[in-house]
């Protein structure tokens, strides 16, 4: 029997491999059902930077990009049909894999970032992807905004499976598995299962070291400087220990006893950012049983090539981590306003991808015109 590749050994602690990118080349050229099958990976994730960059890249998206001008004035209407075929296509690969676990071979479709800070807007939003695409295998992704603490609450409560983006402070991370709780105590007691409702927490990790480092690069003395690259990791850390805890208690038990599934911790935005860092930092640190790690395909082939895994590094020195914490307030960084500001960040960098989407999609009519 073929030695298992370094993402096999991944997955079998129990963490599973998803790719962070989908573009119609790799469903296409059958890039995407090569990755399952030498990369174990078992999901994917897109969001709206991940369709721009797909979408301006080569002409796979031509035909039917063409076809929808002729018959659609909405840009954004053109760009969801066009994300709607790459996100059907890669839940039919992906399927088979749902079928058989339940809580992996998901595929995650975006709902429009412009609605961020608008409730009633992205949870409308959000049932209406779940309409289009009626699939017990897609996750509709919201970020976890204030505003969109509740619609994520109102969607589980319909029943919906959500992957929840943006998290980046432990509070927020806590708030949002409150309202899963709560929408999945609201689905029961209206007469509902949550058997078949699944959600994925995706706590943002890279971009809170490129934060924190900034800051600390800027204090500069050598306690503040010791902390570079120390922050994602603990963070993370204690995200993990509060999904531990969140998932036990009678409370949970009730839900559980209903066929609730746990609300699983992915680690997102795994790409190390400082090429001082090793390159595969966030996931050999982030190993630990029902977790994900989504993954850039840089990321993927870097782990293939050097990645180790070392058990469950999720688990160790919490005490370690949580000094992370007091030893960066003591040094003059605010933990409250790095995540804050990632945040901010995150939403408009997504919202101006978003943007970039609908201006070339008016660009491509324009050329239509003219030609």
């Amino acid at each position: 029997m073929a030695e298992k590749s370094n993402l096999h050994k991944l997955s079998a602690r129990g963490q599973s491999v998803w790719s962070d990118y989908l573009s119609r080349d790799m469903l296409q050229q059958g890039e995407l059902k090569r990755m399952m099958e030498e990369d174990a990976v078992v999901g994917v994730t897109s969001n709206p930077t991940v369709f721009q960059k797909a979408i301006s890249q080569g002409n796979a998206y031509d035909e039917q990009l063409k076809d929808l001008l002729e018959r659609q004035s909405d840009p954004k209407e053109v760009f969801l049909e066009l994300s709607a075929r790459d996100i059907e296509a890669a839940l039919d690969l992906l399927g088979p894999v749902h079928e058989q676990t339940g809580y992996d071979g998901f595929v995650s479709w975006e709902v429009d970032p412009n609605l961020a800070y608008d409730r009633e807007a992205t949870f409308a939003e959000a049932m209406r992807l779940h309409g289009w695409l009626d699939r017990p295998n897609l996750y509709v992704k919201i970020p976890a905004t204030k505003p969109g603490l509740g619609a994520i609450e109102d969607c589980v409560a319909h029943g919906k499976n959500i992957n929840i983006t943006l998290i980046f402070s432990l509070q927020r991370y806590a708030e949002v598995v409150e309202a899963y709780l709560r929408g999945l105590e609201r689905l029961v007691a209206g007469g509902g299962s949550p058997k078949d409702v699944y959600s994925v927490a995706s706590f943002f990790v890279s971009r809170v070291d490129t934060e924190a480092d900034k800051r600390l690069e800027a204090i500069g003395s050598k306690e503040a400087l010791a902390l570079r690259g120390k922050l994602a990791v603990a963070n993370a850390k204690l995200a993990y220990e509060h999904y531990q805890a969140a998932h036990s208690g009678s409370r949970w038990e009730f839900l559980a006893g209903k066929g609730a599934t746990k609300q699983r911790c992915l680690w997102a935005s795994t790409s190390t950012k400082n090429p001082e860092y090793r390159d595969v930092m966030y996931v050999e640190e982030l190993v630990g049983p029902e977790t994900v790690n989504t993954m850039p395909l840089e990321t993927i082939k870097a782990f293939q090539d050097h990645g180790e895994v070392h058990g469950d590094t999720i688990r160790d020195d919490l005490d370690g981590a949580h000094d992370v914490f007091g030893i960066l307030e003591s040094v003059g960084v605010d933990y409250d306003d790095v995540v804050q500001t990632l945040e901010d960040e995150g939403v408009q960098k997504f919202a101006d991808a978003y943007a970039q989407l609908i201006d070339g999609i008016r660009t491509r009519r324009g050329q239509m015109v003219t030609a």
